[in-house]
C-alpha cells in the first residue's frame, strides 16, 4: 500500500477515535444537566397550565410568540449596522444563527452572497495570514541577531508559536473587552471569542444583542467587526501553520 494511502487512512481513524472520545466525554459532561433542565422546564410548563388554565394549543402560541420575538428584544437586525454585522458573519463562515433571512429573495441572495463571499473571505483570510508570517519571520530573525544566536533564520516551530501566541493575546484582550460590554463571565467570553475565531459559532453567546447596541454603540460595533475579521486572520494563519506540519510529518 503507497504511503499516501496509508497515510490517509490512518488520519481517518484517528479523526473517527477522535470523535468517539469526544462523544463520550460530552455525554459524560452534559447528559444529565440536560435531562435535569428539561424536568424543571417540564415542571415550570405544568405549573403555568395550571395556574393560568392555558390550553395546550394556547401555550404552543405563546411559545412561538417568545421564540419569534426575541430577536427583536436586540433592536433591529437587518438596518445597515445589523445587516453588516450579518454579512460579516456569512463571509466568515461562523454561523450564529441570532439573525436569519425569512424571505424568498433575502435566502436567495444570501446563498448567492455566500458563494462568492465565502471564497472571497477564505483568499483574503490566507492572503493576511500570509502577510502576518511574513512579518513575524522578519521580527524573529531581527531577534535571534540581536540575541547572537547561531541559527538566524525563522523555523516553522518559530512561527506557529509567535501566530499561537498572538493568537492568545488576542483572545484574552477580546474576551476582556466582551466581559465588560456584555456582562458574561470572562469564562463565557473567552468561551465566545474561541468558537467565534475558530467559525465554531454556536450561537449560545452572540455579542451586539443587549441594548440595541446595533443602533445605539456604533464604536462597540465596529470593535467588534474588527475583532472577528483581524482574529480570524491570526487564527487562521495559526490553525493553516498546524497543518502544514501535520502534513508534512
Amino acid at each position: 500500500m503507497k504511503r499516501q494511502n496509508v497515510r490517509t487512512l490512518s488520519l481517518v481513524v484517528c479523526t473517527f477515535t477522535y470523535l468517539l472520545i469526544g462523544a463520550a466525554v460530552f455525554d459524560s459532561l452534559e447528559s444529565r444537566t440536560e435531562a435535569k433542565r428539561w424536568e424543571f422546564l417540564q415542571a415550570v410548563k405544568s405549573n403555568f397550565v395550571k395556574k393560568y388554565n392555558v390550553t395546550a394549543e394556547d401555550y404552543r402560541m405563546m411559545e412561538i410568540v417568545i421564540i419569534e420575538n426575541k430577536p427583536h428584544k436586540a433592536g433591529p437586525q437587518w438596518k445597515f449596522a445589523g445587516a453588516f454585522y450579518f454579512a460579516t458573519v456569512v463571509l466568515a463562515m461562523i454561523g450564529y444563527g441570532h439573525s436569519t433571512p425569512v424571505t424568498i429573495g433575502g435566502k436567495a441572495f444570501c446563498m448567492a452572497y455566500a458563494m462568492v463571499g465565502i471564497p472571497l473571505g477564505l483568499v483574503m483570510f490566507q492572503s493576511i495570514g500570509e502577510r502576518l508570517n511574513k512579518f513575524a519571520s522578519i521580527i524573529i530573525r531581527r531577534a535571534k541577531r540581536y540575541m547572537h544566536c547561531t541559527q538566524t533564520e525563522a523555523t516553522e516551530m518559530n512561527l506557529m508559536l509567535a501566530t499561537g501566541m498572538l493568537s492568545s493575546i488576542i483572545i484574552t484582550t477580546g474576551a476582556a473587552v466582551f466581559s465588560r460590554y456584555e456582562g458574561w463571565s470572562y469564562f463565557d467570553s473567552f468561551y465566545y471569542c474561541f468558537v467565534t475565531l475558530t467559525t465554531i459559532g454556536f450561537g449560545d453567546y452572540v455579542a451586539l444583542q443587549n441594548d440595541q447596541a446595533l443602533i445605539n454603540k456604533p464604536g462597540y460595533v465596529a470593535l467588534s467587526l474588527v475583532f472577528i475579521l483581524f482574529g480570524l486572520a491570526v487564527v487562521a494563519a495559526s490553525i493553516n501553520l498546524l497543518v502544514l506540519r501535520f502534513m508534512t510529518m
